[in-house]
């Protein structure tokens, strides 16, 4: 029996940006036990992915070569692995690939049932694969890190950096439907759009104001949900209430010392190193919450499998607005 092959992305060692992805064709890897074997309809690209690619993240998540990069996906089970008793041939589903294999930019793709959820009949495929990554870190941090609960009940105020990238968009509405005051910060071209999505405050970052993350109402900051680099400790301290935090959404080395450092020190103002848990329940929750009305995906700009090097360029350029998707298969609804 002949092996199938498939069209993918791939690239074989660390470095060379968008240049050094390879339109290749592989073999359809085939689902092992409590997986399944998805036809990809859309995948979504995260910073994560190029970081990866450029060796930033060598010392935690060895790559083995050639790598298909990727883990957000939306498409439907073709094939099921040994022991899935939860998912059918046939069904739609938006999962999160583990990071240490990828495998989302190719037509297939085998996902654990572990970080997997059914996909509502409302989402489009292009909306569901904006969700694993930006709107389940979106979720965590606000859920689990602010006491926040999404009833209105939350009466703190929050501060969101770069409010208008992948995860600040879904940071704003989870925040705003706990009931925080939520701040954000954005490029000017923006403002509108994130004062659109909820936020109370919105402030150009290049600006006096916004690069110094003030409030324009005075107000101090229970949490911030710091979704970019760059902006030293110091400015985070002039703002935070007495017990605030600083939830890094992007860690960095300077914020690995800088966590350590706040550990051990007599303030009670902490930063705090926030990685995504994946896993089904949350997947399905920001799912059902698109589907109701209550969350909305914003994208940035949308590509095919073959146009996969502009996509990439496009997200490490660092001005997105909302998520960028790479369209795999149309046919698949």
């Amino acid at each position: 029996m002949a092996i199938k092959l498939m069209p993918a992305v791939q690239y074989t060692k660390y470095g060379g940006k968008y240049e050094a992805l390879q339109h290749v064709e592989v073999p359809v890897p085939t689902p092992k036990k409590d997986e399944v074997l998805v036809k990809i309809g859309a995948a979504s690209v995260n910073p994560v992915d190029w970081k990866m690619q450029n060796g930033h993240l060598r010392p935690f998540l060895p790559t083995k070569f050639p790598y298909i990069p990727g883990t957000d996906v939306a498409g439907e089970i073709v094939s099921v692995g040994p022991g899935v008793t939860e998912f059918s041939e046939g069904e739609k589903v938006v999962a999160w690939i583990d990071l240490r294999t990828g495998g989302s930019l190719a037509k297939y793709a085998v996902a654990s049932v572990k970080r997997m959820a059914k996909r509502p009949t409302e989402l489009s495929t292009v909306d569901a694969a904006c969700l694993p990554v930006a709107a389940m870190l979106a979720l965590q941090s606000v859920r689990d890190f602010t006491g926040v609960h999404l009833d209105g009940s939350y009466k703190g105020d929050i501060l969101i950096t770069a409010a208008s990238g992948g995860i600040g968009t879904f940071a704003v509405q989870l925040a705003k439907l706990g009931g925080a005051h939520v701040t954000a910060t954005c490029g000017s071209r923006n403002l509108e759009l994130v004062k659109s999505l909820g936020a109370d405050e919105v402030l150009d970052y290049k600006t006096q104001e916004g690069s110094d993350l003030k409030s324009p109402s005075g107000r101090k900051y229970d949490v911030v949900i710091h979704c970019t680099t760059g902006i030293p400790w110091v400015k985070f301290q002039s703002v935070l209430k007495p017990r605030g935090k600083v939830l890094d959404l992007v860690p960095s080395a300077a914020g690995f010392a800088r966590n350590l450092f706040t550990k051990f020190s007599f303030s009670k103002k902490k930063l705090v190193l926030l990685f995504l848990y994946p896993n089904s329940k949350d997947l399905k929750i920001v799912g059902d919450l698109v589907k109701e009305g209550k969350l909305k995906t914003v994208i940035d700009s949308k590509f095919s499998l073959e146009e996969a090097k502009d996509a990439w360029k496009k997200s490490s350029e660092g001005h997105a607005t909302g998520k960028i998707v790479v369209v795999v298969d149309e046919a698949v609804q």
